[in-house]
């Protein structure tokens, strides 16, 4: 097993229950990262439909509470089993704290009308851009993604610069294992990358995540990803209001497969 896999493995408990070890190799500042949370359900769920043919085409998210390192149980219902679809819902527990609730859908692929308007941003490969230098300690989720920023400002609250014109992040990126990118990495990618929104403002924030919209745009993993590849993901930021935002992301494969498209809200909180 990889490390990611065992960072995300679960154990079979019976009755639609899956126990799982949540890693603290995970942490940001609020807890365990939202995107790893998402792989975990995700992994629970997969399971529980046991059907290859049937890939994750949607899965949200609501956290409720902060995960912590350690055990913790993903609940699994199957709402409904049709001829293609399978519904889910699960609920992410530790002791007595209810930590997330999740709504999913896996199918298989259907036949008919395809097109995408959108496309892949066009910059150089990974090989073009240096390896970050990750400092001491940076939180443990720093050394669990093997980046390349190529798209927007690099910018945090601990290492501020210029403000840019435009709250968008991203580049190419891969677990450090080199691990094969399936629907469960994917899900991890779609919350990996530092919030766009911290190249614009010059305001110290957190923005944990209230909830996660991932839409998986083909089955994984593709035949033609090499297990060693990168994949690009782009963030973008348009709206701050109320002390919320919204934060759209995109992954891409190298031949310009769109992987997966996320959305997610995020409150806007004080950092520190």
């Amino acid at each position: 097993m990889t490390p990611f896999e065992q960072e995300t493995a679960i154990s079979d408990l019976g009755a639609g229950r899956y126990g799982v070890d949540v890693s603290g190799n995970w942490s940001v500042p609020t807890g365990p990262n939202g995107g790893y949370v998402a792989a975990l359900i995700l992994r629970a769920l997969t399971a529980a439909v046991d059907d290859p043919s049937r890939a994750p085409r949607s899965l949200t998210i609501h956290y409720l509470s902060a995960a912590r390192e350690g055990p913790a149980e993903v609940a699994v219902t199957v709402e409904r089993t049709g001829r293609s679809l399978t519904s889910l819902t699960a609920r992410l527990v530790q002791g007595a704290r209810l930590i997330a609730i999740a709504t999913a859908a896996f199918s298989a692929s259907r036949d008919g009308v395809e097109f995408c308007d959108l496309t892949m941003p066009s910059i150089p490969g990974p090989e073009h851009y240096r390896a970050p230098r990750i400092p001491e300690g940076a939180l443990p989720i720093a050394r669990r993604w093997d980046t390349r920023w190529a798209i927007g400002r690099p910018r945090s609250p601990l290492d501020p610069g210029p403000a840019a014109d435009r709250a968008v992040a991203g580049g190419w990126i891969r677990l450090p294992e080199q691990q094969a990118i399936d629907a469960i990495v994917a899900a991890a990618i779609t919350d990996a990358w530092m919030p766009p929104v911290f190249s614009k403002v010059d305001e110290m924030i957190a923005v944990p995540t209230v909830d996660l919209t991932i839409h998986f745009r083909t089955a994984l993993p593709l035949a033609d990803l090499a297990a060693d590849a990168f994949v690009l993901a782009v963030f973008r930021t348009n709206v701050i209001a109320e002390g919320f935002l919204e934060e759209d992301g995109e992954v891409w494969a190298p031949d310009g497969t769109l992987i997966a498209q996320s959305r997610q809200l995020a409150v806007v909180l004080p950092f520190g």
